[in-house]
C-alpha cells in the first residue's frame, strides 16, 4: 500500500492486515491489504483479492444491514472517495479494497457471537465444561449448536492475545448499559446474517463484531461478516465431532500446522499451490454469500 503516500494523507496505523489514514477530523480512509498472518506474523507472501474480498463482504452486509443498523462505513465507491481524498481515482490498485469510514470511539471489548461451539470455545468447554467463564450446555460435541446463539466477549491487547472474558468483566470494562446496547445488537445482527446465509447454504457458527460510537450513537465498525472475523460452513459438510470446511484461510493453517515453525519471525515461506487455494477459498466465499462475481466488484 507504498502508493497511499502519493494522497498525502497521514498514516494513523497498521495492522496485520488494514492500514488506517487520517482523511479529515470526522474521517478516515481504511485500505485492506493482502497480508496474511498467523500467530501474529506476517507471512512474506501475500493472498491475492484477500483485501477486495473482506472489503466487498463488509460492504455487502452493511448495506443489508442499513435500514436499521448504523454504520461508520460511508462508501466503498472510488468516485465517491475522491471528492473526499482529491487524487484518489488515480491509484487503482487501492480501489476495491478502501473505506471511507466516519471516526468512531471504539468499543474496548471484541464482540463476539458464538452460534455453534468451535474454536477457543471448543477447547475451554473441553477442559472446563463452560464457555467464556460462562456455564454452557453439557454433553455439546464439536460444531453442536447452542440453544441460542451466546455473546462472548473478549478484551482488546494492546499487545499479545485478547482475553476471553464474561459479562460481568464485560461491564466492568464498558458499563452495563453499553454492554446491553452491544449485546443486543450482535445477537440481532448475528440472527439476521445466519438467516440469510442459511438460503444459500451456509452456516454462521460464529462471528466478531467491532463497534464504536459516532455522535453518541452505537454503530457497526471495521470489518462484518468476513472470512477473517467469522467461522463460515458448508451447511451439507458439519458433521458433529468434526472440524468442517470453511471459507477461510484453512488450507494456510493446514498446511502450516504440518511445519516445524516455532512461531517467531521469520516465518516460513508459503508455498504458491497454498496461495493459490487460500486465495480461492476468500473468492469463493465472496461469491457464494454475495450470489455476485469479483470480478464485478471495484478495481477489476
Amino acid at each position: 500500500m507504498a502508493r497511499v503516500k502519493e494522497l498525502a494523507l497521514t498514516h494513523l496505523y497498521s495492522g496485520k492486515v488494514r492500514d488506517l489514514y487520517e482523511v479529515d477530523d470526522a474521517h478516515l480512509l481504511m485500505v485492506a491489504s493482502d497480508r496474511l498472518s498467523a500467530y501474529d506474523v506476517v507471512m512474506n507472501e501475500p493472498i491475492p483479492q484477500k483485501g477486495r474480498v473482506l472489503t466487498g463482504l463488509t460492504d455487502y452486509w452493511t448495506r443489508a444491514f442499513a435500514s436499521n443498523v448504523p454504520s461508520a462505513l460511508v462508501t466503498c465507491d472510488p468516485e465517491e472517495i475522491e471528492e473526499r481524498v482529491p487524487g484518489f481515482l488515480g491509484h487503482r490498485d487501492l480501489h476495491g479494497r478502501t473505506m471511507l469510514a466516519r471516526r468512531a470511539e471504539m468499543l474496548p471489548l471484541e464482540c463476539i457471537v458464538r452460534g455453534r461451539l468451535a474454536g477457543q470455545a471448543y477447547d475451554e468447554y473441553v477442559e472446563r465444561g463452560t464457555v467464556h467463564d460462562m456455564e454452557a450446555p453439557a454433553g455439546l460435541r464439536l460444531t453442536d449448536p447452542f440453544p441460542e446463539p451466546i455473546f462472548t466477549p473478549s478484551t482488546k491487547a494492546e499487545a499479545g492475545h485478547d482475553l476471553n472474558i464474561d459479562l460481568n468483566a464485560a461491564a466492568l470494562i464498558v458499563g452495563p448499559a453499553r454492554l446491553e446496547a452491544a449485546q443486543t445488537l450482535c445477537l440481532d445482527l448475528f440472527s439476521r446474517a445466519s438467516k440469510r446465509l442459511e438460503g444459500v447454504g451456509l452456516v454462521l457458527a460464529d462471528t466478531k463484531f467491532e463497534l464504536g460510537v459516532v455522535d453518541g450513537v452505537l454503530v457497526v465498525c471495521d470489518e462484518v461478516l468476513t472470512p477473517d472475523s467469522s467461522r463460515i460452513w458448508p451447511a451439507d459438510q458439519v458433521h458433529a465431532g468434526e472440524v468442517p470446511p470453511a471459507f477461510d484461510k484453512q488450507p494456510f493453517r493446514d498446511w502450516l500446522t504440518s511445519e516445524s515453525w516455532d512461531r517467531v519471525p521469520p516465518p516460513p515461506a508459503v508455498p504458491e499451490e497454498i496461495v493459490n487455494v487460500t486465495s480461492a477459498r476468500y473468492v469463493a466465499a465472496y461469491e457464494r454469500i454475495t450470489g455476485r462475481l469479483l470480478v464485478d466488484w471495484y478495481g477489476f
